[in-house]
């Protein structure tokens, strides 16, 4: 095997907010991996070969080895486990729950509204100032959660 087929696979796009979090933890744990950059402006999540990886055709998604998952909550929780050097979280299982609640409003409540196809969606339907407001409402429920 060659050194770069020994690497984690990560397929991100530089803009989705899951894919900032699972590139900081591989970072933070001093992870080797290697980046496949997924246009999703250009509609490269549609693309045969990335669908083969991650049928939902979603960033992020990691290859480890024969092990493929393509949600970024997933991915974190197995980098955590398998690579336990430089703990993403607190031992504290109090601190640690907090931890688990935040990333699912996060998850739930705000990444969705987040999405290209949503963004868009409101963008040919809203005018910049609807547009606006309905983000702020929408969001701010996620971050009342908190």
């Amino acid at each position: 095997m060659s050194n770069s087929e020994n690497k984690l696979q990560l397929y991100t796009c530089y803009i989705s907010p899951p894919s900032f979090s699972v590139r900081i933890a591989l970072n933070l744990k001093g992870l080797d991996y290697e980046c496949n950059t997924i246009d999703l402006f250009k509609g490269e999540q549609y693309h045969p070969e990335f669908l083969e990886i991650n049928p939902m055709g979603n960033v992020p998604a990691i290859k480890d080895g024969d092990m493929v998952l393509a949600d970024s909550s997933a991915i974190l929780m197995y980098l955590d486990e398998k690579y336990p050097q430089h703990p993403l979280l607190p031992h504290d299982l109090r601190k640690r729950a907090i931890n688990y609640q935040v990333a699912n409003l996060v998850s739930s409540s705000i990444q969705p509204i987040l999405r290209i196809p949503v963004l868009g969606y409101i963008r040919n339907n809203f005018g910049p100032y609807e547009r606006t407001a309905w983000i702020h409402k929408h969001l701010g429920k996620g971050f009342e959660g908190n």
